[in-house]
């Protein structure tokens, strides 16, 4: 990965998908998973963390917060793309 004063952080939550499937998408884009909450590649890294959100008084669904890190350039494709990947598959 590149220099640490040239990687931002970028976070984006999506609702009806799971982490593994979000996993999957990140595989596809490049990255390898370094554990359950994890996938790298050689210029950037994602970070997975999952909880229930309420969209109503007696329904919840699954949100996947995804932290992007790396080179601002190299995260605005990858960001686009994993969202794109996302909102076929959620909501």
């Amino acid at each position: 990965m590149s220099d640490d004063a040239t990687r931002v952080t970028r976070e984006k939550s999506f609702r009806g998908i799971s982490k593994r499937l979000a996993r999957h998408y990140l595989g596809n884009l490049g990255g390898r998973e370094a554990d359950e909450d994890t996938v790298v590649a050689d210029d950037w890294r994602a970070t997975l963390a999952t909880e229930k959100v309420s969209i109503g008084p007696t329904m919840s669904l699954t949100e996947v917060t995804v932290s992007f890190e790396g080179d601002p350039e190299v995260l605005d494709e990858l960001v686009d793309r994993f969202s794109q990947k996302a909102m076929r598959a959620g909501g």
